[in-house]
C-alpha cells in the first residue's frame, strides 16, 4: 500500500503546458520528480514556465513553442522533448481554445481551430508517441477533456463536440494501446479558475456557483492531482475512464 504517485519516472509530455489546467499538471508531476516537457503555442511563455518549474522542483524540464494543429511540427518536438528529459513515458494534451460565437457565427475557420487544437492532436500525437510509450514500463496518456461534452452548451458548439470526440477517441486509444501496456484516460473538469475561463467568472459573478454542489469555482492544481493520479502506478489498473472533477455540477439539480 506504499503510493506510488512518483512511478514510473519517466518524462511527461503536457500540450498547453504554460498556463492553466496544462501548467498545474505539470507542476504536480514535477512535484514527485518526473521530468517534463511543456508544448505552448506561446514559447516564451513555455521556456519561462519550464524554467520556473526545473528551479521550484529540481527536475528536467523543457520549454517549447509547438502549434500542435501543425501535424508537422511533432517530430521535431517530440525529438527535442526525448533528448532533454532522457524518456518520454507520458502525454497529457490539456491544450485548447474556446469558441463563444454558437452556431450563429460557427466559420469553417473556427471549426477548424477547434477540432485541430483539442481532437486531432490526441489521436495523432498518440500515433507519434506510440512507440516511446510502449517502450517504457507504465506509460499513460491523459486526455484533458470538459463536462460540456456530457452537458451540451449553446455558447460553445466546437468546444462541446471536440471535447465529446475526445472522450470517444479515448476509448478506442485505451483499447488499442493496452496491448503495448499503454493507459489512456480522460479528466473532465467543470468550472476552474483557468485563463480561459476568468472572463467568463468575473462577467457574472455568482452565476456558476449556484449550480455546482460545493459552490466553489475549481482551482486548476485541484485539476493537476487527479492527471498526476491516472499517469502514475497507483492508477495502474485505470484506462478508458472519465474522471469527472467539477466540484458536483453534472449531478446538480439547483437552479
Amino acid at each position: 500500500m506504499t503510493p506510488k504517485l512518483n512511478l514510473p519516472a519517466t518524462g511527461v509530455i503536457v500540450t498547453g503546458g504554460a498556463s492553466g489546467i496544462g501548467l498545474a499538471s505539470a507542476k504536480a508531476l514535477a512535484a514527485v520528480g518526473r521530468p517534463i516537457a511543456l508544448w505552448d503555442i506561446a514559447a516564451d511563455r513555455a521556456r519561462d514556465a519550464a524554467a520556473a518549474v526545473a528551479q521550484e522542483f529540481g527536475v528536467k524540464a523543457i520549454g517549447l513553442g509547438v502549434d500542435i494543429r501543425d501535424l508537422d511540427s511533432y517530430d521535431a518536438a517530440i525529438a527535442e522533448s526525448r533528448a532533454a528529459m532522457g524518456s518520454i513515458g507520458g502525454f497529457v494534451h490539456a491544450a485548447g481554445v474556446v469558441d463563444t460565437a454558437s452556431i450563429d457565427g460557427m466559420t469553417a475557420e473556427s471549426w477548424d481551430a477547434g477540432i485541430h487544437t483539442h481532437l486531432r492532436p490526441l489521436a495523432f500525437l498518440a500515433q507519434k508517441l506510440q512507440p516511446d510509450l510502449a517502450a517504457n514500463k507504465g506509460s499513460a496518456i491523459v486526455a484533458i477533456t470538459s463536462i460540456n461534452a456530457t452537458l451540451g452548451n449553446a455558447i460553445n458548439p466546437i468546444y462541446t463536440a471536440a471535447k465529446g470526440g475526445m472522450l470517444s477517441l479515448v476509448r478506442s486509444l485505451a483499447d488499442r494501446l493496452a496491448r503495448d501496456g499503454v493507459r489512456v484516460n480522460s479528466v473532465s473538469p467543470g468550472q476552474i479558475m483557468t485563463p480561459m475561463m476568468k472572463p467568463a467568472v468575473d462577467n457574472l459573478p455568482g452565476f456558476f456557483e449556484k449550480r455546482i454542489l460545493l459552490a466553489r469555482i475549481g482551482e486548476p492544481e485541484e485539476i493537476g492531482s487527479v492527471v498526476r493520479f491516472l499517469m502514475s502506478d497507483d492508477a495502474s489498473y485505470v484506462t478508458a475512464a472519465e474522471l469527472v472533477v467539477d466540484g458536483g455540477n453534472i449531478s446538480s439539480q439547483r437552479v
